[in-house]
């Protein structure tokens, strides 16, 4: 599937009915009155988050959305119907951004969330309802309110708890294979990586967090450079970020250099972003001798001037990965709130409170 985390569409609200002008006619009934009824509500439009969904791609061929509209009223007290509503079903985490004014309408953050994109126009007025006693043969009518249109931009920023960010060939998408089910390509070529992939890491029962693989950045990427760019917005919503530093690069690379580039340009692209927990995490050091590690890292964290947590691991053998995935997991933990719902058996109860009654088959009485 073709990940899309960007597209454009526009939605149309149904349009109202019209009243009807219309009297009783029958053998007999010299003065029925009016019966011309009320026109239909037309059809609104609403964003639905869904689980199942991944990718906005739906979105990129079908860019018109349109829901029908009201029926029309009619004679005999017949009120038109109200038209079907629509549901557009969209990946949790997208953004709804109104695309003349720039303004974000709403976030879709939980699962089965639903808002209304567009308000369907209310029906209009038949003369059945301006009968009065004074105004007994009415012939006003109302046209359908028009129901509203509205170009939005569906923006997606994947739900992740922490976010892998580094140059092309740090090894991300190795380790997120090492510490998760999910199964990125991976290749010995910078930009293999070209969508964000998300893997859950089962660290025990009922503990888990989700990591989010980004490709790789380079110098000049907030300005639009390289592939990564595009891609940052999907670590905005992260607790925690890695910034992976490979060690041993094949091109003879200063590892230091690459790593404040890094932050450079994290920085200049939102410095929210930049001021994200972020840690260190020094890969592909089995292929630095086991002599040699401890001094190069010395020199890598002096030079770097870096002050935060840092790991050494290697992604390829998974050395020292699970000491990696524990203090992610601890952070995270951190952050999560735990909701525990009472239990009416032991709820206190206060007898003098005034309207207080004991209910049938409360099992506080029992």
């Amino acid at each position: 599937m073709k990940f899309v985390d960007e597209a454009y569409i526009d939605v149309a609200a149904g349009n109202g009915g019209n009243g009807c002008v219309s009297f009783r006619r029958e053998k007999f009934i010299p003065f029925g009155g009016p019966n011309g009824g009320n026109g239909g509500r037309g059809g609104h439009v609403y964003a639905m988050a869904d689980r199942n969904l991944n990718t906005l791609v739906d979105f990129r061929f079908a860019r018109r959305h349109e829901a029908r509209h009201g029926e029309h009223g009619r004679g005999s007290d017949q009120y038109g119907a109200a038209s079907d509503d629509i549901v557009l079903r969209m990946p949790v985490g997208t953004i709804v951004i109104d695309a003349e004014t720039g303004a974000p309408l709403a976030e879709l953050l939980e699962p089965d969330q639903k808002i209304l994109l567009v308000k369907g126009g209310d029906g209009g007025f038949g003369n059945l309802h301006y009968k009065t006693s004074t105004n007994r043969a009415p012939r006003q009518k109302t046209p359908g309110w028009p129901g509203e249109q509205k170009k939005l931009k569906l923006e997606l920023r994947v739900l992740a708890d922490v976010g892998l960010l580094g140059m092309p060939n740090a090894g991300k998408s190795t380790l997120i294979s090492a510490i998760s089910n999910a199964r990125p390509k991976i290749a010995d070529y910078p930009f293999t990586t070209l969508h964000p992939n998300l893997g859950v890491v089962r660290v025990g029962p009922e503990q888990s967090f989700v990591v989010a693989d980004v490709p790789g950045l380079i110098e000049g990427a907030a300005e639009g450079a390289g592939l990564g760019h595009r891609f940052l917005r999907h670590l905005q919503r992260t607790r925690l970020l890695l910034h992976m530093v490979d060690v041993a690069p094949f091109d003879d690379a200063d590892p230091v250099v690459q790593a404040k580039a890094i932050a450079a340009e994290l920085k200049k692209y939102d410095p929210a972003l930049f001021d994200k927990p972020r840690w260190l995490v020094l890969n592909k050091l089995d292929m630095v001798p086991v002599d040699e590690r401890a001094a190069r890292v010395r020199d890598f964290v002096k030079r770097c001037r870096w002050k935060g947590p840092v790991f050494e691991i290697s992604a390829l053998t998974r050395e020292g990965c699970e000491h990696l995935v524990q203090a992610i997991y601890q952070h995270v933990a951190s952050f999560q709130t735990h909701h525990v719902d009472p239990d009416v058996r032991f709820a206190e109860i206060d007898a003098d409170e005034p309207g207080f009654a004991p209910q049938a088959g409360d099992p506080r009485f029992r």
